[in-house]
């Protein structure tokens, strides 16, 4: 008799316990166009949010910053939710990630907004985060970053700078946060070395992207500080977290020498910088010669991009 009750009341434990996590498990509607942050009277700066499939009301989720590419000067968070950038997303959110694709604001020829302005909104887009975390569930001692192109500088800085650097909009002050990895697909690692931008030796270079560091109006004696401010190498230390480069060997865009020029650093500070080099790659992982397969396929580099930023989320 006593075993039979003993059994009963077994059951109705493990039952319990099984109804109460699948009630906790809740299946999360992505968040699109969240407000981080006011830049004008007419003006807030959007993000969305991606979340994996089903996680209990109780998680604190380890957070990927997306920043999109086009130069600083175009572009739009909207890149996450199509191609490439599209799979890296599914693949980060089915690792258990919540992905933030961030807008930022743009460059303008003569107008007043520069990359410093991009890499502060992005920064307080995660102290935004961070100060709502437990609305959004997500862990401030897990933010990852990752961005392409423009957005691959952005998310360099993003790792590399400390939290309290580049402060922003007031009322996201003193926000605290850890950043643990993250991955840059053909982003620049140095401004100041402007002959890392030249892909072929030409005797005629020019440097394309200085306008968008100084303003119009910038003092002439200020520009090799701005320039050094802006470059992700400068903030590379022995205790930086890891950072993955994934660079086309055929981009005339951002050169494969910035890869190669921040693994050197590495290795000279000792910094945790990993290499990837795709070949046959221009600009956006395009086919350099128009015909030639890019090797390893693109395919494969959003599986490395994943999978270097899931293994360091179990680390």
């Amino acid at each position: 008799m006593m075993r039979k009750i003993f059994i009963k009341l077994s059951l109705t434990f493990f039952v319990a316990i099984w109804f109460t996590e699948t009630a906790e498990a809740q299946k999360i509607t992505n968040r699109e166009n969240v407000a981080y942050k006011s830049v004008s009277a007419k003006r807030s700066l959007l993000l969305d949010l991606y979340y994996p499939d089903s996680i209990s009301k109780s998680s604190k989720l380890p957070l990927v910053v997306y920043t999109h590419g086009g130069g600083w000067a175009a572009g739009s968070k909207d890149a996450a939710k199509r191609g490439s950038m599209q799979k890296v997303v599914a693949g980060l959110t089915g690792h258990g990630f919540c992905v933030a694709s961030v807008e930022y604001r743009l460059y303008k020829k003569g107008g007043q907004i520069t990359i410093k302005d991009c890499v502060t909104d992005c920064k307080d887009a995660i102290r935004f985060l961070v100060k709502n975390h437990q609305e959004y569930q997500i862990d401030p001692k897990r933010i990852f970053t990752f961005g392409d192109s423009a957005g691959g500088q952005i998310a360099q800085m993003l790792l590399l700078s400390s939290p309290d650097s580049f402060p922003g909009n007031e009322s996201l002050e003193n926000q605290r946060y850890e950043t643990i990895a993250g991955v840059s697909w053909y982003g620049p690692c140095d401004f100041e070395k402007t002959e890392l931008f030249n892909h072929d030796g030409r005797a005629d270079f020019r440097d394309r992207f200085g306008p968008r560091i100084l303003k119009p109006d910038h003092d002439p004696k200020d520009k090799l500080a701005l320039y050094r401010e802006m470059s992700p190498i400068n903030y590379l230390s022995s205790k930086s977290p890891p950072l993955l480069m994934i660079q086309g060997d055929q981009d005339t865009t951002i050169p494969v020498h910035h890869a190669h020029y921040m693994k050197a650093r590495a290795e000279e500070v000792g910094g945790a910088v990993e290499i990837s080099i795709v070949k046959n790659a221009g600009h956006n992982w395009r086919m350099a010669d128009g015909k030639t397969p890019i090797e390893p396929s693109r395919e494969v580099v959003i599986e490395k991009t994943v999978e270097f930023l899931a293994k360091h989320l179990s680390n």
